[in-house]
């Protein structure tokens, strides 16, 4: 099969690679019809994740057609269209009980980081029954795609963790996919005020399309004032990270009210300093994390109700063969307006 290799810091390659197979009882085979890139694969490639290591399969993302699978599996068959969870999940762990399953005993965030993941025409999945979901008859696929990772990372650890309430003044700092995410699942919690900032100006035009009542252009102008004052002096309720560096996450600790929330969303290659000297004072909480996923499901039914649409973060769409060029886009985001590539089998 062809494959998308990680080879070091700053270097990939479309490959041939021995096709997987079951390696143990819970293990399903799935054929990729549709993956895309994350922001997290170019955190990867820049090596910020030294975890993973030469030769490794990018991607985490996807939806397949299940091809095979062991003996242990009882809720898929081979035929069975799925969506790929980014989180291999036991069930039986003492995490997954709790429904951490981002840390599972035997499991986690592994696809495209400790094993082969889903940027090639074939992945095996571990644990198949808990980590793959049936699609619904009929469901957009492209739009499942962004239910592997973003949407409930978006959920989860943007808007859960930083405890969004009906009224709420927030604040995401980062209109890439992640934050954009963060917009479109913020507004299942009816906040009175969602103030976007980007660099990015058409990033920003189309955060307004996606539900933003504000938008700051961060450089052009001095965004912490501006919000500032936007908000009589107060702060935001709530202040979400989702770029993943220091200037970003300082924004945060600035704009964020006295009682608020801090949801760090991005991946962060470098250390931030934290302004603990200004904030204690301040009864604010910090959250981070890893999504678990356990949002999925419910992240499914909305698609299907049309409550929410993940479809229109899709900019860009090109063959599974193509998908160096797609790399090319997706790293020159702002050059290519792009937001999230489908790449199809």
């Amino acid at each position: 099969m062809k494959a998308l290799v990680y080879q070091g810091p700053g270097r990939k390659d479309w490959v041939e690679k021995q096709k997987p197979g079951i390696e143990k009882p819970s293990d399903v085979i799935v054929r990729v019809t549709k993956t895309t890139i994350c922001g997290t694969d170019l955190h990867i490639l820049k090596g910020d994740v030294p975890a993973v290591t030469e030769g490794r399969t990018l991607g985490h993302e996807g939806v397949g057609i299940v091809e095979e699978v062991g003996g242990a599996v009882t809720n898929f068959k081979p035929g069975d269209a799925v969506l790929i969870s980014c989180v291999t999940s036991c069930g039986r762990c003492p995490n997954c009980k709790r429904q951490l399953y981002a840390h599972c005993a035997d499991g986690g965030w592994i696809l495209g980081h400790m094993i082969d993941g889903t940027q090639a025409e074939y992945v095996r999945i571990p644990h198949g029954d808990n980590s793959l979901y049936p699609i619904p008859p009929g469901a957009d696929e492209e739009a499942l795609v962004m239910l592997s990772d973003i949407m409930p990372t978006g959920l989860e650890i943007g808007v859960q963790a930083g405890r969004v309430k009906p009224g709420d003044t927030i604040a995401i700092i980062g209109a890439g996919p992640v934050g954009m995410s963060v917009l479109l699942t913020a507004q299942f919690y009816s906040p009175g005020r969602i103030i976007m900032l980007d660099t990015d100006p058409a990033r920003l035009e189309l955060a307004r399309q996606f539900g933003a009542t504000d938008t700051i252009v961060v450089g052009t102008e001095d965004a912490v004032a501006r919000v500032m004052a936007m908000t009589n002096g107060e702060g935001v309720d709530v202040a979400v990270e989702a770029v993943g560096i220091p200037a970003t996450f300082d924004i945060c600790q600035k704009i964020v009210s006295a009682g608020g929330n801090i949801a760090n969303v991005g991946v962060h290659g470098k250390p931030v300093e934290l302004h603990i000297e200004e904030l204690w004072i301040k009864n604010i909480n910090i959250a981070m994390g890893l999504v678990c996923t356990n949002t999925t499901p419910m992240l499914i039914k909305t698609l299907q109700s049309g409550k929410v649409d993940p479809g229109k973060l899709i900019s860009h769409r090109f063959k599974l063969g193509e998908i160096m060029q797609a790399y090319e886009v997706f790293s020159n985001a702002a050059r290519e307006k792009a937001m999230k590539v489908i790449l199809e089998a």
